[in-house]
């Protein structure tokens, strides 16, 4: 089964494991390093505790195990995205609208690959930040990579 299908089924099964919770399903990877990884990553308004992890994790493997989706040997990891976790979903530029975001291009944008503002929003494909009170818009295909800023 192909890397982007295997990660859509885990996707529904995720989402409806926890339909009745609090939790929120954010991303899910299933990649090839040295070994086969299938990454969850999930978080909630209070932010996540190890025994949402392993809630999810187990029932996670016990569907996996029923349906035997995956034939090769991977492994198993359910946690936060962390807190400069990458923006991809709509619902992601949502919830951080107002936050400061660091975005990288493909291309250089104002002469920058790498540009800092508070985020917009998304509208019509288009990353909207504010950097020193200009907006600038970014089409979305042209960003490597969105992230929230972390300052030190």
């Amino acid at each position: 089964m192909l890397k982007e299908k295997i990660e859509a089924v885990i996707e529904t099964i995720v989402t409806d494991i926890i339909a009745d919770s609090t939790l929120e399903l954010i991303d899910v990877e299933y990649v090839k390093e040295r070994d086969w990884y299938l990454r969850v990553f999930i978080d909630k308004e209070a932010g996540i505790e190890i025994d949402d992890c392993q809630w999810v994790s187990e029932q996670l493997e016990a569907k996996l195990d029923e349906s035997d989706l995956i034939k090769d040997h991977y492994y198993l990891e359910v946690s936060s995205p962390g807190i400069d976790r990458p923006l991809k979903k709509d619902r992601d530029f949502i919830r951080h609208t107002g936050d400061k975001v660091e975005i990288k291009t493909y291309e250089p944008i104002n002469g920058e690959k790498l540009l800092v503002g508070t985020l917009i929003g998304l509208l019509n494909g288009n990353v909207q930040i504010d950097i020193a009170g200009q907006t600038v818009t970014i089409p979305k295909e042209k960003t490597a990579q969105i992230r929230l800023h972390i300052e030190f």
